[in-house]
């Protein structure tokens, strides 16, 4: 069992490993689990950006690598515990902690970093995997969005939730992977009550984004956004049912 002292002295791996490590992320999508995603051309031909998805498993972020083929600098929370069984990605991948109450110093130069040397940050902005729908966001990946002026991308995960169960019955996990169309930077402005309204109301958009790319009952706290059919159709397609 890994807490909060052990888990804020990470950092991510160089550039190389990480690139590394997708391999491996590739060779799970071929065989332990089927993994379809839909939307890739909507991601950027260079960073820097944001990826931003719905966080419903612990193991989410193989998937995460496996949809963008690119080294990533995950941003994790490190006030928590989290079981040996889950260190291992950690571990071999890194990240940067993230406090998810008191936003360190060392955070944001790490993140501000990666964005200025045109890399790509991965972020869950419900910030816990403990539902099966979308709860409502954390301000970091806004943050970063409007402090580096670089645009975020909305994907969704799905599928992932039940994989340890469905290897367990001897069955490959049908994982859906979508990713939808990049929106933002924003500019925000104002005293501190109307910055952070402004961050809030774009969190909502983002998880209306986040949404658009899930089936409706994943939609939790956007159930019933009117926007999500206007994302959708903006992204092109249609979330696809787990079959």
């Amino acid at each position: 069992m890994a807490g909060p002292d052990y888990l804020k002295k990470f950092s991510p791996r160089p550039a190389w490993i990480r690139k590394k490590l997708g391999y491996p992320a590739l060779l799970m999508g071929a065989t332990i689990a089927k993994i379809k995603v839909t939307g890739r051309w909507h991601l950027p031909k260079s960073g820097p950006y944001i990826v931003a998805a719905n966080h419903f498993s612990y193991i989410d972020p193989p998937f995460f690598k496996y949809a963008i083929r690119k080294p990533i600098n995950f941003l994790a929370a490190s006030d928590q515990t989290i079981e040996w069984y889950f260190m291992w990605a950690p571990l071999l991948y890194g990240f940067i902690p993230t406090n998810r109450l008191n936003l360190a110093p060392s955070t944001i130069k790490k993140a501000k970093r990666a964005l200025k040397n045109g890399e790509i940050l991965g972020i869950f902005p419900e910030g816990t995997s403990t539902s099966n729908s979308l709860r409502k966001a954390k301000n970091g990946a806004v943050f970063f969005s409007t402090l580096e002026k670089v645009p975020i991308v909305p994907m969704s995960i799905y599928g992932a939730e039940t994989a340890w169960n469905d290897l367990f019955r001897g069955v490959r996990p049908r994982v859906k992977i979508n990713i939808g169309k990049p929106f933002g930077p924003f500019d925000i402005s104002g005293n501190r009550m109307e910055k952070s309204n402004q961050l809030e109301n774009i969190g909502e958009e983002l998880m209306s984004r986040i949404g658009a790319l899930l089936p409706d009952d994943m939609h939790g706290v956007c159930d019933g956004d009117k926007r999500i059919p206007k994302f959708q159709k903006e992204n092109g397609f249609v979330p696809p049912l787990i079959r």
